[in-house]
């Protein structure tokens, strides 16, 4: 008896949709933008730097759409691939429009997600270019750094003039990669040649204050002022250490002039995209870089640009510090909800997810109110767009759009990942109807409000906890930070993505809870506070089986596995 096999045809991956996508030239894309040949700086056919200094004079001031979303599930809701499809959404719908998103970082790429460039059909391509090495802005950074961190050691092997004391060095190294091995180190062993012993350690490079300057300066002047500005230590009299005591703010502006312009490439739909920066939102502040955004406001009607996680990380220090330092204000604000992640936030484990659970999502959707209600104190009323998955039901699609209906809610189910942009259109008309409404916008504290009332206010009305708590450390670090005048800084908050409070098994929305800040870092270079909290780290670490296992290259030299 013969047995006949049927083949079963497998979706495409993001790579392989990607590979097969048929793109147009750079020089062509950025003439779509409206940018002259003479400011395009290509690198390879596909992708460019933008010198802006060569950018015609224009008056147009493009309004800015802000992506964010609730809170994520560990293998995330596919924000990115929102902000693609929203954008091509937009220009199908006849919209001068550009996207302005974040460079993907090697940590996560190599480790969790394995691609950080949206998905499906709405990706920003060439996606393998992007996710790997791109244009060697993550590199010049993690030189920028490191270049400094061995200028300090030099500095205190050659006599030390600056009277550092090599215990109270706050600068740390970097490396755009999730190592753990490396969060605690000693360097200068090996005898009186190899410089003088010392504690030290290594973040990723996304979390380099470096990194952070690079996004939030206007220009070459305003990089080398903030790089300047970089406190690095103190001296045995506890006094800062900044880099221009140092005298070696021209040598780093240096190594990061290519870096710091804006880089171009195209969506699968053929919508400009600048992809510039990438600090996380957990541990940094997770906005592309002003100079993008700025840029991409100049040559477009529209921008539309997403900040990390969820809408108390990423959505409120794009409003709290980009905005501020920036100048400007989202025009609307779209948040990004999956029925996986609402189910997780009822109670349903990671691996029972894909179960019809009509009553898990009920349960959850508490959580997407209090991102609703987050926006809104920013004077914003948000849009959802409901990122539809395959295995989502009618029921429980149905169950969140009709919530949302209930509330005066405007929502979309968007389906960009299978259909690009014609899978946003109804999301695009949503936020075209959002533009056209009157925006009453505001800063959550004044820059000029006691240090503690800026943090309680977050927590309070961001994360919706009961108060925060400060360890010992942190108060000492605060002492510090008021004498030198630093609290009238902005707050970044570095806490877990996954749960409004510090504690990332706590999802929901949690209520009562006090935000436990452990260590406060000053960035006097980015202009901001870091408020480290619960157990967040720096420096991740790799998981289990991480996604470079499954990575690899053909006979060609084509990239495969890049999910």
């Amino acid at each position: 008896m013969e047995t006949t096999l049927k083949t079963i045809k497998q979706p495409l991956t993001d790579l392989e949709i990607a590979n097969r996508a048929e793109l147009r030239p750079i020089v062509d894309i950025a003439e779509k933008a409206g940018i002259p040949e003479e400011a395009v700086e290509q690198y390879g056919r596909y992708k460019a730097k933008i010198d802006v200094k060569k950018l015609p004079k224009t008056t147009k001031n493009g309004k800015v759409v802000l992506v964010t979303a609730i809170s994520p599930t560990p293998a995330g809701e596919g924000k990115s691939t929102v902000t693609v499809g929203l954008a091509d959404a937009l220009s199908q719908l006849g919209n001068q429009t550009m996207v302005a998103l974040r460079e993907p970082s090697l940590g996560p790429v190599m480790g969790m997600k394995g691609g950080a460039a949206g998905g499906g059909y709405s990706q920003v391509v060439p996606m393998e270019e992007i996710n790997l090495h791109f244009t060697g802005d993550l590199h010049a950074i993690t030189t920028a750094n490191n270049a400094l961190s061995a200028l300090i050691d030099n500095h205190i092997h050659r006599g030390n003039s600056l009277n550092i004391d090599p215990r109270r060095i706050t600068w740390k190294r970097v490396l755009d990669m999730n190592d753990r091995a490396l969060r605690h180190i000693t360097v200068g062993l090996g005898g009186p040649a190899n410089g003088v012993p010392r504690e030290d350690g290594f973040d990723i490079t996304v979390a380099s204050e470096i990194m952070a300057i690079l996004c939030l300066a206007k220009d070459i002047d305003d990089l080398r002022t903030r790089l300047s500005n970089i406190v690095i230590g103190y001296t045995y009299d506890k006094e800062p250490v900044y880099v221009k005591d140092l005298d070696v703010q021209g040598a780093l502006t240096l190594l990061l002039k290519d870096a710091l312009k804006p880089n171009i490439v195209q969506t699968i739909g053929g919508t400009p995209a600048m992809i510039h920066g990438g600090p996380f939102a957990n541990i940094a502040h997770g906005c592309n870089s002003l100079m993008a955004t700025l840029t991409a406001k100049k040559l477009s009607d529209i921008v539309v640009t997403e900040a990390g996680f969820g809408s108390d990380l990423g959505a409120e220090k794009f409003m709290n510090i980009k905005s501020r330092q920036g100048g400007f204000q989202p025009d609307a604000v779209v948040i990004v909800a999956t029925v996986r992640a609402l189910k997780m936030h009822g109670g349903v484990p990671k691996d029972k997810l894909k179960a019809e659970n009509v009553q898990a999502i009920v349960a959850g959707l508490p959580n997407m109110k209090k991102h609703i209600e987050t926006i809104r104190e920013f004077g914003i009323e948000p849009v959802i767009a409901l990122n539809r998955f395959t295995a989502d039901t009618e029921n429980e699609l149905n169950a969140v759009m009709g919530w949302c209906h209930d509330n005066g809610v405007k929502a979309a189910i968007t389906e960009v990942w299978e259909h690009g942009g014609t899978g946003g259109l109804e999301l695009g008309k949503a936020v075209m109807q959002q533009l056209d409404q009157h925006v009453d916008f505001q800063f959550l504290y004044d820059v000029e409000d006691a240090f503690e009332d800026k943090v309680r206010k977050i927590v309070q009305k961001v994360y919706g906890g009961q108060d925060i708590h400060f360890t010992d450390q942190a108060l000492k670090q605060l002492v510090d930070i008021k004498r030198n005048g630093w609290d009238v800084l902005p707050v970044c908050m570095a806490k877990t993505q996954y749960s409004f409070s510090d504690d990332p098994k706590l999802l929901g929305r949690p209520e009562g809870f006090t935000i436990t800040v452990r260590e406060l870092i000053p960035k006097l270079g980015a202009g901001f506070i870091v408020c480290l909290t619960g157990d967040i780290m720096t420096m991740p670490g790799l998981p289990k089986v991480p996604a470079a296992m499954n990575m690899d290259v053909d006979h060609e030299g084509n990239a495969v596995g890049l999910m």
